[in-house]
């Protein structure tokens, strides 16, 4: 089993919270944490349909036969229940007694603030990080991280990359997704979903994208929303306070998984990825998630943005420390080059703070500057240190 880095973050959470809930993308560890975690605690997969109905019917009667400390799996599947594991926590409040997990955040979010509200820490888990993979498989290239992905079970089970994300999309993404809206023509979603892909990293145009699906731009906003809540896509918000309207202020969208986001993209080998026309948004995927990921499993906030203005400068990623905002900029390049600081030169100069900002890419060579720090993507912890 590959240890989780959240888990010391779970273990915190639940000597402080009588209830501790776990969301994020299916077959992203969330069951295998909780079990290895609380191996004395209770197990109930709410996904077996004749449990699932019992606790849907007799809520307390289900709940009795949990008296004691309890892993529910896939709560979003009875939502009524937290209304009385409120009542039980209330009457009781004995520190990590419910471990709830979920993975669909849509109106699970809602139910859990009015019912939960004080009472629930929440983490999130996304799959592996690049170390969690290391600690298992010495994978030598970006480009090996991106088609393998960071599903446990890819490595775990030491399964075909491209089979299991085809899998993964038939079983999880396609069930889900009818779950939530009335699907029509599954053709025209997974033509959605493609272009997406497509437009990885990129502004979201939401006009442009209807006009290529075929779809209005309301539906696919409806979409986007639930792909968000279901964990396979995440945004990253601009930053524009104290920028005034000289900035843009759309969303970028990108994966929570770049083994789910090559598969879209028809990659089907590692020996194809640096060829692929969107090479240099993908390895930002691959970045931008791993500080992501960072940021989650130590219960912080994502406080990561990216900074364009109505003039087409851009950076990469802003990470907002305090007051500070340190500009980092995403190269995929194994070569380095002095023109890759440019934009964090020119960024510190609009900021008129005293920070140094970070280029990341693939190379071993590892310069600096007053301005800049140069670190390899598998070292992106380096920007939260000091």
């Amino acid at each position: 089993m590959i240890k989780r880095e959240i888990t010391a973050e779970l273990v915190l959470a639940a000597s402080e919270y009588p209830v501790v809930t776990i969301l994020g993308p299916r077959q992203s560890g969330k069951t295998t944490l909780a079990k290895s975690t609380f191996p004395d605690h209770q197990y109930c997969s709410l996904e077996e349909p004749d449990i699932r109905n019992y606790a849907t019917e007799d809520p307390r009667a289900f709940l009795k036969t949990y008296s004691h400390n309890v892993i529910f799996d896939e709560i979003q599947r009875v939502p009524e229940l937290l209304s009385y594991i409120q009542t039980l926590v209330d009457e009781d409040n004995a520190k990590g007694r419910f471990i709830l997990t979920g993975s669909q955040q849509l109106k699970l979010n809602a139910d859990i603030t009015q019912s939960l509200a004080g009472r629930t820490a929440i983490l999130t888990l996304l799959p592996l990080t690049i170390a969690e993979v290391l600690s298992v498989k010495q994978l030598k290239s970006k480009d090996e991280f991106i088609y393998q992905g960071f599903f446990p079970r890819v490595y775990n089970d030491n399964l075909n990359p491209t089979r299991a994300y085809s899998n993964y999309y038939k079983t999880y993404i396609e069930r889900d997704i009818r779950q939530l809206i009335n699907l029509k023509n599954i053709s025209i979603f997974e033509k959605f979903l493609k272009l997406l892909a497509g437009r990885v990293g990129q502004i979201l145009n939401l006009n442009s994208l209807a006009n290529d699906v075929g779809a209005s731009s309301t539906t696919l906003r409806e979409w986007l929303s639930i792909l968000e809540a279901s964990f396979i896509i995440f945004k990253l918000e601009p930053y524009f306070e104290n920028f005034g309207k000289r900035v843009i202020k759309s969303p970028k969208v990108y994966f929570t998984d770049t083994g789910l986001l090559a598969y879209l993209l028809d990659i089907d080998s590692p020996s194809v990825v640096s060829r692929d026309p969107l090479i240099g948004n993908i390895f930002e995927n691959l970045v931008i998630l791993e500080i992501l990921k960072n940021r989650l499993n130590r219960g912080l906030s994502q406080n990561i943005y990216f900074f364009r203005d109505s003039n087409g400068f851009e950076v990469d990623l802003i990470y907002k420390k305090a007051a500070l905002l340190i500009p980092v900029e995403i190269k995929s390049s194994s070569t380095f080059h002095s023109a890759f600081s440019k934009g964090i030169k020119k960024f510190l100069t609009l900021t008129n703070k005293k920070t140094r900002g970070f280029v990341i890419y693939s190379g071993e060579f590892l310069p600096s500057s007053d301005q800049y720090e140069v670190i390899n993507y598998t070292d992106i912890t380096k920007i939260f240190e000091g």
